[in-house]
């Protein structure tokens, strides 16, 4: 049996905003983390919560891929909230996903 599936909207309860914030915050960086010892690629992670309290995770020195990041210039892929709603939200995962690849 699965998980129950959640409305993605914003959750109002202060107290139980900062709680998801905090979890999934964590599991963020730890994805993150993941995909760079699986793939062997460098991420670096930028968050500011609703009180801009800057939170960052880099699988490398943050500054060095910051400065990779302005210096490049080759098109490439980037994503918006907007471009995960325009896919579709409603997909399954593994339809979702191939449907996010095909579109870029």
């Amino acid at each position: 049996m699965g998980r129950k599936k959640i409305q993605i909207s914003r959750i109002m309860d202060q107290r139980n905003r900062q709680v998801t914030f905090t979890k999934r915050k964590f599991g963020l960086m730890k994805k993150a983390y993941e995909l760079s010892v699986l793939c062997d690629c460098e991420i670096a992670l930028i968050i500011f919560n609703s009180t801009n309290r800057l939170f960052q995770y880099a699988s490398t020195d943050m500054d060095k891929v910051l400065l990779k990041y302005t210096e490049y210039s080759e098109p490439h892929e980037s994503r918006t909230n907007a471009d995960i709603l325009e896919v579709g939200l409603n997909c399954s995962p593994r339809r979702f996903c191939s449907s996010f690849i095909t579109h870029w």
